[in-house]
């Protein structure tokens, strides 16, 4: 009798699963515990159901047809923590669409046609820790967009539409460790932009429209560790424009349009370990700069138009003398003077460097 009762039961269970669950979705439950997954990936849905299993943990809307996202989306399931909705075709996201959706903890917009964020849109979002906005077409940032996501450490913006970011554009995410703006249009960086961001760890700026960036920008970013500013159009580097990172140990600044380096550009990074300079417009560069730099392991000079006289002796004498990984040699190629053009750089020796 047991047996049945327990047969009962178990039956009684999974038909209430069931009818709970979207139609047009699957509901699986995790094992030993009531959080439900809610898939319902590719199923042509130009809603998004307004009816979701009260357990609901993850809910899944990726590849269908959704044009916005309406109110309220998420009351029905108060427990939920992931939603992903990438690769559908939203415009508008309604300002409360996340209301009361505190234990979200992902969010993914990815691959939609979002062009303008919600003023406050994701006020009631607590608990998040990631947002993925990528391969959108918004166009610019306010700091109020957003308020309330204090504990939010990923901020995926790549492949949308921005020239420009505002000051204090990120300054209520005071617990972000990741920001990725790549494969955007940015011109210019407010010299206040990364005001309140004493967290972040990683900041990606590659393959955006940057030409200068102003002394102190990066001032705020005391606890980054990468920053990568690879194919923009960047002249320069000055001293100035790395104030403030003395925890920064990677930096990349590759196919620039770099052509001389101050002696003393590294002075406020000293744990530098990773430092990318290839496809520049390099002539020469101070050796004794970079052997000044003790924790330096890898350094890329690659690919630059090396004038290979007097004015690259210490380079000479530092490529050398040091143990550190300073790019495939092979590819390390002077351009100029004709005598020793295409020759390696490390199988120079002083007295063939010509003044």
């Amino acid at each position: 009798m047991k047996l049945v009762a327990g047969l009962a039961v178990l039956w009684l269970w999974v038909a209430e699963a069931v009818e709970n669950c979207p139609s047009v979705c699957k509901c699986s439950q995790k094992f030993s515990t009531e959080k439900i997954e809610v898939n319902c990936q590719k199923r042509g849905l130009e809603n998004i159901p307004p009816q979701l299993p009260l357990d609901s943990w993850i809910l899944k809307m990726g590849d269908n047809l959704l044009q916005d996202v309406p109110a309220n989306i998420l009351t029905s399931s108060p427990k939920i923590e992931s939603v992903n909705l990438e690769r559908n075709s939203i415009k508008l996201i309604d300002p409360q669409a996340f209301g009361g959706a505190q234990r979200l903890k992902l969010l993914n917009l990815q691959g939609n046609q979002i062009s303008k964020l919600p003023v406050k849109g994701f006020k009631d979002l607590l608990n998040l820790r990631f947002l993925m906005l990528g391969h959108n077409q918004i166009a610019s940032l306010k700091p109020n967009m957003f308020i309330g996501m204090k504990n939010l450490s990923d901020l995926d913006l790549p492949l949308n539409s921005l020239t420009a970011l505002p000051p204090n554009a990120f300054k209520p995410l005071v617990a972000l460790k990741v920001l990725d703006l790549a494969l955007n249009r940015i011109q210019r960086i407010s010299p206040k932009a990364f005001v309140g961001l004493e967290e972040l760890i990683f900041l990606n700026l590659d393959n955006n429209k940057l030409k200068n960036i102003q002394a102190g920008t990066f001032g705020p970013l005391t606890g980054l560790e990468m920053l990568v500013l690879d194919n923009n159009l960047l002249s320069t580097l000055a001293t100035s424009t790395l104030d403030g990172l003395s925890n920064l140990r990677e930096l990349y600044v590759r196919k620039n349009e770099i052509e001389s380096l101050p002696a003393d550009v590294f002075r406020h990074t000293p744990k530098l370990t990773h430092v990318g300079l290839s496809g520049n417009r390099l002539h020469s560069i101070d050796g004794n700069m970079l052997a000044n730099m003790q924790g330096l392991k890898e350094v890329y000079l690659f690919d630059n138009p090396w004038k290979c006289d007097c004015s690259i002796n210490s380079l000479v004498h530092y490529i050398a003398q040091t143990t550190a990984n300073h790019s495939p040699l092979r590819r390390l190629l002077c351009v100029s003077p004709e005598a020793v053009r295409d020759r390696p750089i490390h199988q120079l020796k002083s007295d063939e460097l010509p003044c």
